[in-house]
């Protein structure tokens, strides 16, 4: 085994081939070859010598690592310095005498040299007019990336409107293209490159420089100056439908919309990859998975201590790696190894590198948070704060959840009334009883801010005393809640409303499948064994019958909701049946939204209306909502013209009545469900995220309106053990009705902290979509291939895009691919919008001809799911269809 300094780079011979006397530069280096290693005089060693020195003092350790002051540390001898300097520069050109580099311009040692030989008169160099020499050739390398507009800059820009401030999006199917929210919310502007980016990463707040509107114009030319704003049907079409403008004032070209700062790295820098050895460099070069990531020089010290002698035993083991630095004249970002992770493929390090990748804190916590917590354990409630509360422990309360809950956040309550109306309610954990404002607790808890729901666990947002226990409505036990009870009539219709603190005690714990049982089969009388334990003071009939009213009054609510102009976009979602020991994926179905889910979200959305309403009447300058911006204008213009050449009747004008075409327009037969699910994709391209704020921050009520639920207040109250949200939304609510502490928030912090919650939301929902991802390729590759329907929701020139019918995946398939048997050719069109493919399969017998398919929008093919070679990948292959097709 080689010496681990040797396996770093210097001592190893670069090309076994080559002989002692055989130059390692090209030939246009020769001149200059010669002159570094004939010249060994004391005066020019002493030139070189100090340039050294100071490019490493004036480049710093990030930039060391490609010079020749970093050669030092790799114990290369004397005589091979002069060669390292050569190869580690960025010269393309070297001449002797003047010393000139591409263009005339002057190397960095010919300037160094000027440099100290005019130094002892003052006279200035040619370096000491700009800070950077763009396109310098030699040692000083090439800016790859605009330097950052300075703080104050920025600032002004941002008040003259010359600059946009938001979050960069990048495509994570084509990196190379990035775009932000235009600030009137209709249209995205376009980032074209990675050089556009500069060094920002998915998420980040940024700064773009962009010329206002007035001063675009069409650009006749042929050849387009710059890409203002992507005009799409489809997100991977962007770039080849976009407008081309160049300055109104002068006619001459623009450069194109680029970031100039950013504010707050909302990525975490962190990035799961393969480690890759490059021979004779200090640096191990990483490969992170996320292409969106750049790839990241890693020094060799933090590789494993024989990756440069055996650097294919690393060839699938996962790595993390974190981002320190990324020059401005550097492709690749510079990082240090933080962790390996193991085996690419396998569920464990597989899962590990998501959490770390997106920031999610999975450690257990600390003593101090854990010292919040009641230590005299069996807790009781004490009987001062029962004398504060409503007593509700012999009402007829239950919960209905998954049948694997353990975080039981809300219960319900439905109580006939003399009059003939009810006495409906919903209780919610009062978790901030026990979370104290402002101690470690409560700050962890709002730095997590929501539970992480994975396949096969939980990284929950409070300590499991709390969230399964304590806070937990769990059957049987007295436990602390906030109630919202409203007399209502059998039609749904509110006559009264109250809200307070409450305790409870559940007499059942129902799963979605109990309470469906119940739904479909009304007049059933059920047997002991067929549920969970009741309490004895409530029969099963009655708990029945409380099912059966609570749904017929969510019946009407919600045929209200959608007579009101509300939408929902339901997409299919994945779910596993895992093995109980190696909690491998057995099998894979479509999860089936149904009356008994649907009952449970009516209440919690009427329960979080009120909430709203109640808030943000007693603080309107800090009450914490949930606002839903309309979709972006142009995605949805171009949708309605798809749609409209489709022969589709949609109409896009409101919420409401896109939800009535989406459920009136796509026939009636076994794939209308498929139809609808690919027109729900569709239109969820220009929806905009839902997200927090606080009300002090926005002027007008006009904008705090939720465009699917088509109300003007809403928040979230109903799920404080998994969202932090909820817990100051507890809070106001408390301080609103008098029953709590007096509130020390400050309308600054609440909308930092719902920023801050909008950011953890996203990721827990990005990092939930890869856990089922991950899941399902280790299905496929234990299972596979899969065969399925397919319906096809999207047309590229050589691929298409298709919905895999039996288990709700998307998925591209390639027509020019291996393995793709028997197609002899394909042919792309389009109309307007309307994209199709003509996929021609060879004959199966001679003399029979080809046989032709027709691939368009809601087409439906046959497709093959197959394992690939490298792990967590599988792809799709179209199945030749029947003769007869």
């Amino acid at each position: 085994m080689d010496p681990p300094h040797q396996s770093k780079g210097g001592n190893r011979p670069r090309d076994g081939k080559r002989g002692p006397s055989q130059s390692t530069v090209p030939h246009q280096k020769d001149a200059y070859a010669r002159l570094l290693s004939q010249h060994h005089s004391s005066k020019f060693r002493s030139y070189l010598d100090q340039y050294v020195q100071q490019q490493g003092e004036e480049r710093g350790p990030s930039e060391q690592r490609q010079g020749l002051a970093y050669s030092e540390k790799q114990d290369i001898p004397q005589r091979k310095r002069d060669q390292a300097f050569i190869e580690c520069s960025d010269s393309s050109d070297f001449s002797p005498s003047p010393m000139k580099g591409k263009g005339g311009e002057e190397s960095s040692l010919s300037l160094y040299m000027d440099k100290l030989l005019f130094s002892s008169s003052g006279a200035s160099t040619p370096s000491d007019k700009g800070k950077k020499t763009r396109g310098s050739q030699g040692g000083s390398k090439k800016q790859v990336f605009e330097a950052y507009m300075t703080t104050e800059d920025v600032s002004h820009g941002l008040k003259r409107g010359e600059l946009i401030q938001g979050s960069i999006r990048i495509n994570p199917k084509k990196y190379h293209e990035a775009f932000i929210a235009a600030p009137d919310g209709k249209r995205d502007i376009f980032l074209d490159g990675t050089a556009a980016r500069n060094r920002a990463l998915n998420g980040d707040v940024v700064v773009v420089q962009v010329l206002p509107q007035e001063q675009w114009k069409t650009k006749r030319p042929p050849s387009p100056d710059v890409i203002v704003e992507a005009e799409t049907e489809a997100e991977e079409q962007l770039a080849k439908r976009v407008e081309n403008f160049s300055l109104n004032a002068t006619g001459t070209g623009i450069s194109p919309p680029q970031v100039v700062y950013i504010v707050e790295q909302k990525h975490s820098r962190a990035a799961t990859g393969f480690l890759k050895f490059l021979p004779d460099k200090p640096f191990a070069m990483f490969s992170p998975v996320d292409h969106r990531v750049p790839r990241v020089n890693v020094p060799l010290p933090d590789c494993p201590h024989d990756f440069c002698s055996r650097p294919g035993d690393y060839a699938n083991i996962l790595f993390i790696v974190r981002i320190t630095s990324w020059p401005d004249d550097s492709n690749f970002a510079e990082g240090r190894l933080a962790k390996t992770l193991g085996q690419a493929g396998e569920i464990e390090p597989e899962t590990e590198g998501i959490l770390i990748e997106y920031d999610v804190d999975f450690s257990e916590f600390s003593v101090e948070v854990l010292g919040c917590l009641p230590q005299k354990l069996p807790w009781t409630i004490p009987p001062e704060e029962l004398g504060n509360r409503r007593d509700l422990r012999k009402e007829c309360i239950f919960t209905i959840d998954p049948a694997t809950a353990r975080d039981l956040d809300d219960a319900l309550s439905c109580k006939p009334l003399p009059d003939g109306n009810f006495e409906l309610g919903v209780h919610i954990a009062d978790v901030s009883y026990f979370v104290e404002e402002g101690n470690a607790l409560d700050f962890i808890a709002s730095r997590r801010a929501t539970s992480v729901y994975m396949v096969q666990k939980v990284i929950p947002m409070l300590p499991r005393l709390l969230c399964e226990e304590l806070c937990s409505l769990n059957p049987l036990t007295d436990r602390l809640t906030f109630s919202v009870i409203w007399k209502i009539t059998p039609e749904g219709k509110i006559l009264s409303e109250w809200f307070g603190r409450s305790v409870i005690r559940s007499c059942v714990k129902l799963s979605y499948d109990h309470a469906q049982s119940m739904i479909e089969a009304p007049d059933k009388l059920f047997q002991a064994d067929e549920l969970p334990p009741c309490a004895a003071e409530h029969p099963m009939d009655e708990i029945h019958q409380a099912v059966l009213n609570l749904h017929a009054i969510a019946k009407r609510l919600r045929a209200q909701r959608f007579q009101g102009g509300a939408l929902r976009l339901d997409q299919l979602k994945l779910s596993f049946t895992l093995d109980r020991e190696t909690s491998m994926p057995q099998g894979c179905y479509v999860y089936q939204y149904r009356d008994s889910n649907k009952l449970v979200e009516e209440f919690m959305l009427l329960a979080n209306m009120a909430t709203a309403h109640q808030i943000y009447r007693s603080f309107p300058n800090k009450a914490l909502l949930r606002r839903h911006p309309p979709p972006q204008t142009k995605m949805v213009d171009d949708l309605q013209e798809f749609c409209d050449q489709m022969g589709l009747h949609i109409d896009f004008s409101t919420a409401g009545t896109l939800h009535k075409s989406l459920n009136e327009t796509l026939g009636d037969d076994e794939y209308t469900s498929a139809r609808k699910e690919v027109l729900t994709h569709m239109c969820s391209r220009p929806m905009q995220m839902a997200m927090y704020f606080c009300t002090g921050v926005l002027k007008e009520e006009l904008l705090f309106r939720h465009y699917a639920l088509n109300v003007p207040f809403y928040t979230h109250f109903t799920s404080p053990i998994r969202r932090y949200a909820d817990v100051i939304v507890h809070r106001l609510l408390a301080a609103s009705l008098g029953c709590g502490t007096h509130l020390e928030l400050k309308g600054e912090e609440v909308q930092k902290q719902a920023s801050h919650c909008n950011d953890k939301k996203t990721a827990s929902k990005r990092v939930q979509e890869l856990s089922s991802e991950l899941f399902f390729s280790v299905f496929v590759k234990e299972s596979g291939p899969l065969d399925s329907e397919a319906m096809v929701m999207g047309i590229l020139d050589q691929a298409f895009d298709v919905l895999v019918l039996r288990y709700g995946v998307q998925k591209r398939i390639y027509c020019k691919v291996s393995g793709l048997h028997g197609l002899e050719t394909f042919h792309f069109h389009k109309v307007g919008k309307k994209g199709e493919l003509t996929l021609v399969w060879a004959a199966e017998e001679p003399g029979k001809p080809s046989v032709r398919q027709e691939i368009s929008i809601f087409s439906l093919v046959d497709v093959q799911l197959r394992a690939d070679g490298a792990p967590m990948k599988y792809s799709a292959v179209i199945k030749r269809p029947n003769e007869t097709a």
